[in-house]
């Protein structure tokens, strides 16, 4: 089987996640608690393992298809700038948490990062980047606020 670097994290991952999700069921359930300790890692796992199965089969159907076209095409080299610029945009939103909130600095680092990996050239791409931004900003926080009761950083300057 042929696989991209794709391919072959999808397969890493996979193979982690099933390690962990086994390294779960020696976890002890407490009589106290009606969820145990190991539920919600399991819960992510999973999904993390579906994920990563379902890439290495989208890349493996995506070699078969492309071998052909592959030989033909020239490979783009490789962008270590970008690469660079995004782990700085993540540095940025990280150091800006604590000051903004989880909220704010959520919503201005995801469309900063969508903005950089395909940069809008009309207004309804900037509208799409603004959706996806408070779309991504507004679901996060109802799942972890609301759902899983988990509280997110208020923002020192802002309260929110």
């Amino acid at each position: 089987m042929k696989l991209s670097k794709d391919g072959w994290s999808g397969l890493a991952i996979l193979a982690a996640s099933l390690l962990l999700f086994a390294l779960t069921l020696d976890l002890k359930p407490n009589a106290l608690v009606p969820i145990g300790p190991g539920f919600y890692p399991r819960l992510v796992l999973v999904v993390t393992a579906a994920l990563a199965a379902a890439l290495v089969a989208v890349d493996w159907l995506a070699q078969r298809k492309a071998a052909s076209r592959r030989e033909a095409a020239l490979e783009q080299p490789a962008d270590y700038a970008a690469v660079a610029l995004h782990f700085a945009v993540f540095g940025i939103y990280v150091a800006a948490m604590p000051g903004l909130g989880f909220r704010l600095a959520t919503l201005a680092y995801v469309a900063a990062a969508n903005a950089l990996m395909a940069p809008p050239r009309s207004a309804r791409q900037w509208a799409r980047v603004a959706a996806i931004a408070l779309g991504t900003a507004l679901a996060t926080y109802y799942v972890f606020e609301h759902y899983l009761s988990v509280l997110l950083p208020r923002g020192r300057w802002t309260d929110f």
